[in-house]
């Protein structure tokens, strides 16, 4: 779930960027925001409800609700030892197409269990015919892979999960 202030953050760099349209989804919620051609401000929406408001950078605040389904008990607890399972998550900087491996031919990067370093490149994001290699920032360990090779991430879109104990 976002917070107001990412929210804001995001806001305020798609109203100072070139981009029309930005999408971003993430644990079922959904966060759209299209730029008012008239006045240029993004327009922010989520669902349920649906909240659409024109925005600009001089908005005091901006809040969107999704409403949360009371999950089971079994769920909640699942989801608990999943969010221990890790302690730090690879996040894709910008938008662009993954991929895990400098070639197709080539070995990935990393896999699940393979040990990083701050400057251990994890992988390659693809963006205006530009390949930029992401480093884990981190030291610890790869649990989680959450991207399939090819596949397009959007900007802060999480790629891997990392244990750093």
């Amino acid at each position: 779930m976002l917070k107001v202030e990412e929210i804001r953050e995001i806001i305020k760099l798609i109203d100072e960027s070139s981009i029309d349209e930005f999408s971003y989804e993430t644990n079922g919620t959904t966060v759209k925001m299209k730029k008012n051609k008239e006045t240029g401000a993004p327009t922010v929406s989520a669902p349920a409800p649906t909240v659409s408001a024109p925005v600009s950078a001089k908005s005091e605040e901006v809040v969107t609700t999704t409403e949360i389904p009371a999950q089971p008990e079994q769920e909640v607890s699942k989801n608990e030892e999943e969010s221990k399972a890790y302690d730090y998550e690879i996040v894709s900087p910008m938008v662009g197409t993954f991929y895990i491996a400098p070639t197709p031919e080539s070995d990935p990067f990393v896999k699940n269990g393979s040990k990083v370093e701050p400057s251990t490149v994890v992988c390659i994001v693809e963006a205006m015919k530009l390949f930029n290699e992401i480093e884990a920032e981190v030291k610890g360990e790869i649990v989680e892979i959450l991207v399939n090779n090819g596949e397009l991430v959007e900007y802060g879109q999480p790629l891997f999960r990392v244990t750093t104990k």
